[in-house]
């Protein structure tokens, strides 16, 4: 765990000198939503074809990760993810994955290769309108749902690789 947490602190801190790093890591994305304000959540379809509704989601806690299948950052935290949605999805925890690849081919292979079934879609740019991803990348914005579903409100957001045991810890807010 230290090694990896050093790891972690290296890579960032090279990152904001500047070396090797990447434009989605730079922060070419919109600000973090803030704790408290409230975001309206779109109909997205899925990477599987199925349409994601957000009413079907109303008055439940929601998940918002975006990620790539070729960011090494979401590649350690996606099984996380995975793992929070299947232990805590009938406890009413939701997840809407949203994918930064340039192709859905690309995302929906990644998902199928690595086992993953919480509800993936691509970020397009009819989604990205209402939920434009944040700067940074993974990024997870974790949302208590209206009861009818057209929003929810901010009550946590994390830019960057978050930790399996933080990960684990957004079920605090079911």
């Amino acid at each position: 765990m230290f090694k990896r947490r050093k790891l972690i602190q290296t890579l960032a801190a090279l990152a904001a000198a500047g070396v090797a790093a990447r434009a989605w890591a730079q922060g070419s994305g919109s600000p973090l939503p803030k704790v408290g304000s409230s975001l309206p959540l779109p109909a997205v379809t899925l990477l599987d074809g199925r349409a994601w509704n957000p009413a079907a989601v109303g008055g439940k806690t929601l998940v918002v990760y975006w990620w790539a299948s070729w960011c090494p950052f979401c590649a350690v935290q996606s099984p996380h993810i995975e793992a929070l949605w299947r232990a805590n999805r009938a406890q009413g925890l939701e997840v809407l994955a949203l994918s930064i690849d340039s192709k859905p081919e690309a995302a929906a292979n990644y998902m199928k290769s690595k086992g993953y079934s919480f509800p993936a879609g691509m970020l397009s740019p009819e989604v990205a309108k209402v939920l434009p991803k944040p700067a940074g990348l993974p990024v997870v914005v974790v949302l208590k749902v209206a009861p009818d579903g057209r929003s929810g409100k901010v009550v946590f957001t994390e830019a960057g690789e978050m930790f399996p045991e933080d990960v684990e810890g957004l079920k605090k807010y079911i």
